[in-house]
């Protein structure tokens, strides 16, 4: 068993090479390059990797690209070339193989069976094959969907300021409470945790495109001065910009649905998201909440 501070290191320098993949998808990403970023030999850094992700390193970036070209084929209007190139992939025929091989239907046809693009409803169609309802039954789905977000949203467009941020990673979900358990240990002696302490958990994958046990998350604190961070514990920060920001108060299973809703109000009012990651702000601890509802804001940042 690899000691705690062992992991923690591990994890912190496997964090730079998510950062360094992100940005990177369409450049070279060889085991050589890679393991540069996390100042590891390949050897050593092939296996710390899939100890942390369940993943190789190979497969991991495939399914990157593969899933944020998906993502562009719902939020961008970019011919598939483009995508493709955009990337890595040689040409067309290679991107549609990697493509199909992943979701089960072509770049094109997986365009034309999400005509919502910018939703994340659910069981419209999934990667194990599941039929779209037809036309009626959609439409249904859409005018609840607008109904449930006129009673329980309040959306407007904000200017952001640039936050600053600790985080600590968490991949799936089911991580996600014990990465925010990691984070408020260490921030506590460090006078960090307060009434006015802001926690955000940043997006760094759909749950549209990524199967849930995979997506990566970001368990944050906003920071209001320079902090030294240790182990696993990291540093970040959302810039500055322009949001849709819905506020809501809900309960954990009505997430999805409120996402769901915002993605749907910025296409229907002809918003673009920016190639920047979506969060969540809380505002309440929802155990103490007498409905057990979580008061929180999200933002899709948008161009």
């Amino acid at each position: 068993m690899i000691a705690k501070e062992i992991q923690a290191d591990y994890k912190k320098r496997i964090n730079r090479v998510f950062e360094f993949i992100d940005e990177n998808l369409e450049s070279d990403l060889s085991l050589n390059t890679v393991s540069a970023i996390a100042f590891f030999s390949p050897f050593h850094f092939h296996r710390v990797f899939k100890f942390v992700t369940g993943e190789t390193l190979n497969d991991y970036i495939i399914r990157r690209r593969i899933e944020k070209s998906a993502s562009d084929l719902l939020h961008k209007n970019i011919a598939v070339t483009a995508i493709a190139h955009k990337f890595g992939f040689g040409d067309n025929s290679s991107f549609s193989r990697a493509f199909k091989k992943y979701y089960g239907v072509s770049p094109i046809e997986f365009k034309k069976q999400n005509p919502n693009r910018h939703s994340k409803i659910s069981q419209l169609k999934s990667k194990k094959g599941q039929e779209y309802p037809d036309y009626d039954q959609y439409i249904c789905i859409i005018d609840h969907l607008k109904n449930w977000i006129k009673m329980n949203a309040k959306i407007e467009i904000k200017e952001m300021p640039k936050m600053d941020l600790a985080y600590v990673s968490s991949i799936g979900p089911q991580n996600l409470e014990n990465a925010y358990a990691t984070l408020i240990k260490w921030a506590t002696p460090q006078g960090l945790m307060n009434d006015q302490t802001k926690m955000v958990t940043i997006y760094h994958d759909s749950f549209k495109v990524t199967e849930a046990s995979k997506v990566r998350m970001s368990a944050s604190i906003v920071l209001n001065k320079p902090v030294e961070t240790t182990g696993e514990i990291g540093l970040t920060s959302i810039k500055a910009g322009k949001f849709i920001m819905g506020k809501y108060e809900i309960g954990l299973d009505e997430f999805e649905k409120a996402w769901t809703g915002l993605y749907l109000w910025m296409n229907e009012n002809g918003y673009k998201k920016a190639d920047s990651n979506p969060f969540e702000i809380y505002h309440n601890n929802f155990k103490e909440h007498p409905e057990r509802k979580a008061i929180v804001d999200f933002y899709i940042p948008i161009e």
